[in-house]
């Protein structure tokens, strides 16, 4: 069986577990940190996760998981059969992942974590967003879901990473830059959010966070 290893306030770890949820593939969750240890490198050589164990072996990168899982277990499919719509998810995936999630990381330890940005960082940032979302307002479709009118693997991306796109600039820019921009964001993460699968992801995610406090408010 699967296993998929990380920790369930990752974004990234879980992108996969609402895949692997949402296409009713068997698996189990391992508990794994990010980590420098020679241990942890043998099994995932950046250090990161999440990773899956698979029978053959494991792989690394949420993005390599998601096509992994996709051609392991076609049915039900999560990439449009046509193959330019199933580059359209591809490209909406890497799109939000590099030039969303990624610029507004960057924020993240200030944002959600006690840490500090410089304010050039936070210029910096805001500028990437702002191409960013620019760009996403023109390849985002809404028609419900992100890529049209089915459930992909985009949604999963979508789903995991705008939210903290919106809280990231609301608690360091004092506004919602995702809204602002795509006032349609809230009532698809709110759609995509009542799907039972999600829900699961998220009480998870919930419980985690929930969890991390009690560990640091007990020291």
């Amino acid at each position: 069986m699967l296993k998929l290893c990380g920790f369930a306030i990752s974004n990234y770890y879980n992108k996969v577990k609402l895949s692997l949820l949402e296409k009713g593939v068997p698996f189990e969750d391992e508990p794994a940190y990010p980590s420098q240890k020679d241990e942890f490198l043998a099994e995932s050589s950046m250090g990161k996760v999440p990773f899956l164990r698979t029978d053959r072996g494991i792989l690394t990168e949420s993005q390599v998981l998601t096509e992994y899982i996709e051609d392991a277990y076609p049915e039900p499919a999560l990439f449009p059969q046509d193959i330019f719509e199933r580059a359209r998810c591809r490209e909406l995936i890497q799109h939000i992942e590099l030039h969303l999630e990624l610029p507004a990381r960057r924020l993240y330890g200030e944002a959600f974590f006690g840490g500090k940005a410089s304010d050039e960082t936070k210029q910096e940032v805001e500028k990437l967003l702002n191409r960013g979302l620019r760009s996403l307002k023109h390849l985002a479709r809404f028609a419900p879901y992100i890529a049209g009118d089915a459930f992909t693997h985009a949604d999963c991306a979508a789903w995991v990473h705008l939210p903290l796109v919106s809280q990231t600039t609301k608690i360091i820019y004092g506004r919602d830059m995702l809204e602002e921009a795509l006032p349609q964001a809230r009532a698809y993460i709110s759609m995509i959010g009542e799907r039972p699968h999600a829900q699961t992801v998220n009480a998870a995610r919930k419980a985690a966070f929930e969890a991390r406090a009690a560990a640091k408010a007990a020291k």
